[in-house]
């Protein structure tokens, strides 16, 4: 592998321009046994701060370290093939990799070495994901989520390659605060929803029916499913409980539209709500949307947020709440492990299941904040890497697409039974972050279908709005959006709307939500290429004396990463307010 900084590269090539004397090494008993094989040149990544001891374990297995890589606290190393497995298995080992030529590079020279991009080299891209999971099998049984419709309630979603497939997204409303600028209305000014979108379902338009698992192209994990895009993220993160709320009751009302058949629900991002979830506003229409045959499938929540419980609304028992897993370099799950950030939950509700959440490479939104703020994230031109339970949360979101394409009349406990009693065994992950295991879609296709319902108790929604908020707030220049009032300053009515929720009339018609004009002309069912919800002009309606066209708004909500899910490689975006963090429209 090779690094660029700036004009220069920094090669990760082992060779004879960066050969060593070799040492004499001790090889442990148990390792004798092993047939060593020929030595093979690997690059051995380590968990952070770990480099010492990964050199360490090159060594114990009979390995040679030929440099330091401090990037990726490892080393790369000349290892006996036969002994790649036990090196996994060390302490401090995050993953085992054939040295090849994948190249991380700068901003300024990803044009150089794009088309040589490897995704078989890289063990985050969704190629490598898909076999992990078992993806490509469900794949050549004619099963690709076709039919299936995957709301997306995020930051947007740009066309970009992989993402432009006739029919593949179809705009919803917009309910963010971008809704009124043209240039940014349905799109992803933020990253993060493109980024779902990729891993859920997205599908390079040159492949050929029958060669999705060509690790040549671009595969999300349901390629044929489509994306119903609802955003509510602004481009700087922005966002209220209210919008959210707002949405989820659209999906619902709207999930049967033609040409829509909405049957799951993503929703990577949460709230730190310490509300009890039966009352939870946030959490009630979530489990209203699993009452009407959506599976909701939500990101269980990254560390930080000051609270041990998963996310709002991954707690309520009723959705599939899912934790990020670290694959560490394998496609067995023996040495699996949860990472840190991915929230353990507490006694009373923990992950369901995990998936693979650490440094997934998917689309990137050229331009974001996200892209911006974090170009060491970028993988050539179409690329970006994250980690956290947002891209594990879409992981299930596609692997859900796929068993609802083979059997179109699961009820979403069935699709949730399923995909926690087929997870595979992760004997080294801690018990409190792992639920169930690690998603294997190719055994949940295997498997009968289940006799099951969940029966955990309604909730009632009437709870805070406030308090479903947590302590992420939105903010204009002088206050932030408090109490129980939603973005127009309204009066929050808490009875009526849950009421109206599980009634599915909360949208009084096509544009009216709860006495609100939130959008225009109504659904048309169309895509990218053609015209869609048309955006009601708010430039009258104000909160705080302050009108949406001066922009005011700070990135305040969502910090700490419950938006966005995760830490993206080693500069987290999980760890730093988005406060005043603007808009950059470079790359577009």
């Amino acid at each position: 592998m090779a690094v660029a900084m700036g004009s220069r590269k920094w090669a990760m090539v082992v060779g004879p321009a960066l050969a060593l004397a070799l040492a004499l090494t001790v090889v442990p008993m148990g390792a004798r046994s092993r047939p060593r094989g020929p030595d093979v040149d690997v690059v051995v990544q380590g968990l952070p701060g770990a480099a010492a001891q990964v050199a360490r374990a090159v060594e114990g297995v009979g390995g040679t370290v030929v440099s330091n890589l401090a990037i990726l606290d490892g080393v790369a190393a000349r290892v006996p093939e036969g002994m790649l497995d036990v090196l996994r298995q060390r302490g401090g080992v995050r993953a085992v990799t054939p040295d090849g030529d994948v190249e991380f590079l700068d901003a300024d020279d990803s044009d150089a070495w794009a088309q040589d991009y490897k995704t078989d080299n890289d063990f985050g891209s969704l190629w490598n994901l898909n076999k992990a999971i078992g993806s490509d099998s469900v794949w050549s049984n004619g099963f690709r989520g076709q039919g299936i419709g995957i709301a997306l309630i995020d930051t947007g979603v740009v066309p970009v390659e992989g993402l432009v497939t006739p029919g593949k997204v179809i705009n919803g409303p917009d309910f963010s605060f971008d809704s009124q600028l043209d240039n940014l209305r349905h799109l992803d000014g933020f990253g993060h929803g493109t980024h779902m979108a990729g891993i859920m379902a997205g599908r390079d338009s040159n492949i050929p029916a029958g060669a999705e698992a060509d690790a040549k192209y671009f595969t999300g994990v349901a390629p044929d499913a489509r994306i119903i895009n609802v955003k509510v993220g602004a481009a700087d993160g922005a966002v209220d409980v209210s919008q959210i709320i707002a949405a989820i009751d659209w999906v619902v009302e709207h999930r049967n539209d033609p040409g829509v058949n909405i049957r799951v629900l993503n929703l990577s991002f949460g709230t730190d709500s310490i509300q009890d979830r039966r009352m939870d506003p946030l959490s009630y229409a979530a489990e209203v949307a699993w009452r009407k045959g959506i599976v909701v499938v939500a990101s269980g929540g990254n560390s930080g947020l000051g609270t041990p419980m998963l996310n709002d609304p991954a707690y309520n028992p009723y959705v599939i709440a899912v934790g990020a897993a670290d694959m560490r370099g394998s496609y067995g799950t023996d040495n699996d492990i949860v990472p840190s950030f991915s929230t353990r939950g507490d006694m009373t509700r923990r992950v369901d299941l995990v998936a693979p959440g650490q440094s997934v490479s998917s689309l990137r939104s050229p331009g974001s904040l996200a892209d911006v703020d974090h170009p060491s994230a970028r993988i050539g031109t179409r690329f970006f890497r994250g980690s956290g339970t947002s891209q594990s949360a879409a992981a299930v979101s596609g692997a859900a697409a796929l068993l609802l394409s083979q059997r179109p009349n699961l009820t979403p406990d069935q699709v949730k039974r399923l995909l926690m009693t087929s997870a595979s065994p992760m004997p080294m992950a801690d018990a409190a972050g792992r639920g169930s295991g690690m998603l294997n879609v190719k055994r949940a296709h295997e498997l009968a279908v289940p006799m099951f319902v969940q029966n955990f108790g309604y909730g009632s929604g009437t709870g805070s709005l406030d308090m479903a908020r947590g302590t992420q707030f939105v903010a204009d220049t002088s206050s932030d959006l408090r109490g129980e009032r939603d973005i127009f300053g309204k009066p929050w009515r808490n009875t009526l709307w849950a009421t109206g929720s599980l009634a599915e009339d909360s949208w009084s018609t096509a544009s009216i939500w709860m006495g609100t004009d939130l959008i225009g002309a109504g659904w048309t069912g169309t895509s990218f290429a053609s015209q869609t919800w048309a955006a009601r002009s708010w430039r009258d309606s104000n909160w705080a004396a302050r009108s949406w066209r001066d922009n005011a708004w700070a990135a305040r909500s969502w910090r700490n990463g419950a938006w966005s899910g995760g830490d993206w490689l080693s500069d987290g975006w999980s760890a730093r307010s988005w406060r005043g963090m603007g808009w950059s429209t470079a790359g577009y």
